[in-house]
């Protein structure tokens, strides 16, 4: 068994168990929003609580790691862009699969934005990753969205999912387009896992409830897990908020020892 088939193994059990992902990358783009002002108390939380995989930007790996369980696995995330300069959603790459498997990645992340001017540039830097993948034995995940003036349809994020796929991604991380068989149509025309997100701002007058009852769907329609933060870690009290999301994510299967 291959290293990227071993650490594909790791995140996807054959046991179906499913993906309690958080990405926690928003400090690059965002600044240190509320909820990512310490990254390494945020951290300990989420394994606290029986997150599987956190992602991180490269710089943060040493905050983190001291934080990791055993079986926490680590996501390193190599797009990056800020809000401070003329094109936020054109994502650059800053670092190497080979770069983030020595820092002791489980998993490589990138990010495409597609519908933007810089798309073209983003998918050969998703093609370039894909390849370095390989050669490191590392899965890529690919944070596919799609940017405009208007919410994106289903037919786009769809498109967008496959696309991302079909060039490399051994997971896929994709927004709900806000119909369940929609979703459940994305989930069955993309060939490898799909990861739900939690979007870029929860909506108006959502409480914890609203969180669950969304991940809920979300899971029943297909999703191999999720891949949420904001939604999650700025919760309050968020310790026994996150107790409850492991247990909808998890439910009976394959409960790992702690």
């Amino acid at each position: 068994m291959s290293g990227r088939a071993l650490r594909l193994r790791r995140l996807f059990p054959p046991s179906g168990r499913r993906l309690f992902a958080v990405p926690l990358d928003h400090s690059v783009t965002l600044g240190p929003i509320e909820g990512l002002e310490e990254i390494g108390g945020l951290a300990g939380e989420l394994v606290a609580a029986g997150a599987d995989l956190l992602i991180v930007p490269k710089g943060a790996v040493d905050r983190v790691v001291p934080h990791l369980g055993p079986r926490t696995l680590l996501g390193i995330h190599l797009s990056a862009s800020t809000g401070l300069g003329p094109a936020p959603d054109h994502k650059v790459l800053v670092g190497s699969p080979a770069e983030a498997a020595a820092l002791g990645a489980d998993v490589v992340s990138v990010q495409v934005n597609f519908g933007t001017p810089g798309e073209a540039a983003m998918l050969e830097a998703l093609g370039r990753t894909a390849d370095g993948c390989r050669a490191a034995g590392v899965p890529l995940l690919c944070m596919a969205y799609v940017k405009g003036p208007r919410p994106p349809r289903p037919e786009e994020l769809r498109h967008a999912a496959r696309a991302a796929a079909d060039l490399g991604a051994d997971v896929i991380k994709t927004s709900h387009p806000g119909d369940p068989a929609e979703f459940r149509r994305t989930v069955a025309t993309t060939p490898v896992p799909i990861l739900v997100s939690g979007g870029e701002s929860a909506p108006d007058g959502e409480g914890a409830e609203g969180v669950l009852r969304f991940i809920d769907a979300s899971l029943a329609e297909g999703a191999a897990g999720i891949c949420i933060g904001r939604r999650l870690f700025q919760q309050r009290p968020r310790g026994p908020f996150l107790r409850r999301v492991e247990e909808r994510v998890h439910a009976d299967r394959d409960r790992p020892a702690a």
